[in-house]
């Protein structure tokens, strides 16, 4: 699997310590769904080729090519740690640089170390108009060191908002991948908020926190502004190897005011029922709408508030009419109550689909308490309260992820 050299040109390596080369294959990778070979290196993706093929848009093809919930992993004695990426960050005109993704070190499961990386591609992105301008950048190197001599497993988890191709992983010992051995696998599928939003950093996104305190293996398809019910996406989740599953399911089919109410009840039963196609028992946890002001009676689309743009800061603004609710547009609470109904319909034929209504992870009291920044994201702080609910709620004693006695077991 790997072979040794001197530190290749531009590594910040100690010139006289020979260093291990491993390439960067699926083995070595959790959380993605599928591995480009790129010219450089390997990109991660989280929808398949067919997926992406299908349906080649724009916003999709970026947000499934972020890497949320997707780690590097592997076993090593390694005291030293260096990964070549090349990153494709986002960046607004008119506004001020977004902040740097971040890459997490866990060791044996625990935080062990926190960078970020150099170089890099932009994705300038007009918000007035949608256009996009790529600018090209160098590779970087992150690089973790000091680590214990022992035996370990490393995970690197990388930035859930930054495109990253993965180049060359370079190290003081062997490394060797990690099978699952019988871990858990939990599905995930939500919008920009399960997606990671304005969290701290990619092991502290709602979905991953939620994963760490129940003990899972996250796959996370959350897919910014892209949970829309599309039935791409309801098969890659069928395809995909997995115990225990969630869809997050209401808040992008509001701001981008994409179906009505006729259109929006035999979508949520076709989602579902291609889910069931490849797992027919399995645990499936549909999740509504957090608490969102703007749109709990207001439908959409969603319109960007420009106007403190310059000082770094992005509102939205909630552009539809309430009274339109009754031609059949949505809103969350619409939302909310026909997934209720639909969910209890559904279940009496299938004793494994469970509800939970979005608002006991962030509901009234936490919008006065950690109100959202931007009228639609949650921030960090949030980010940590619904996992922490999520974990209880749904993994805990009881929940239907978990309950006495373990996991339940795939289907």
């Amino acid at each position: 699997m790997s072979s040794q050299h001197d530190p290749a040109p531009g590594s910040t390596s100690p010139g006289a310590r020979e260093y291990v080369t491993t390439p960067v294959t699926a083995g070595l990778l959790r959380g993605a769904i599928d591995l480009e070979h790129t010219e450089r290196g390997v990109l991660p993706h989280r929808l398949p080729a067919w997926a992406r093929a299908q349906f080649p848009d724009g916003q999709v093809a970026m947000a499934e090519s972020q890497p949320s919930g997707v780690r590097v992993v592997f076993r090593t004695r390694a005291t030293v740690v260096e990964l070549d990426t090349l990153r494709t960050k986002m960046a607004y005109r008119g506004a001020p640089p977004r902040p740097d993704g971040v890459y997490d070190l866990l060791v044996d499961g625990r935080p062990a170390g926190r960078t970020d990386a150099t170089g890099g591609n932009v994705l300038l992105v007009d918000m007035a108009t949608g256009a996009m301008e790529a600018q090209a950048g160098p590779v970087g190197t992150i690089r973790f060191d000091g680590l214990p001599g022992r035996s370990k497993v490393v995970e690197i988890w990388l930035p859930w908002n930054e495109i990253t191709e993965l180049i060359e992983l370079r190290t003081d010992a062997p490394v060797e991948a990690v099978p699952l051995e019988g871990r858990t696998v939990w599905l995930h599928h939500g919008s920009s908020i399960s997606h990671g939003s304005d969290a701290a950093s990619p092991t502290t996104t709602w979905p991953a926190l939620a994963a760490s305190l129940g003990d899972v293996e996250l796959i996370n398809l959350g897919l910014s502004g892209n949970a829309l019910l599309d039935p791409f996406t309801a098969r890659a989740l069928r395809d995909t190897p997995a115990d225990l599953l969630s869809v997050k399911i209401g808040i992008n089919l509001v701001n981008r005011d994409l179906m009505r109410l006729r259109a929006f009840t035999p979508a949520v039963h076709g989602f579902l029922d291609t889910i069931r196609e490849g797992h027919p028992t399995a645990p499936l946890l549909v999740v509504s709408p957090i608490l969102c002001p703007i749109h709990e009676d207001t439908p959409g689309p969603c319109a960007p508030d420009f106007s403190d743009i310059g000082e770094g800061r992005l509102r939205f603004v909630a552009a539809g009419d309430p009274a339109e609710t009754a031609a059949g547009k949505l809103t969350l609470n619409v939302i909310r109550d026909e997934l209720s109904r639909i969910l209890k319909q559904r279940a009496a034929d299938d004793p494994n689909l469970y509800y939970l209504d979005g608002r006991e992870l962030y509901g009234e009291a936490d919008f006065a308490e950690l109100p959202l920044p931007d009228q639609l994201h949650p921030d960090a702080a949030s980010h940590r309260r619904i996992g922490e609910r999520f974990a209880a709620l749904a993994f805990g004693d009881g929940g239907p992820l978990g309950g006495p006695g373990g996991h339940p077991q795939a289907d």
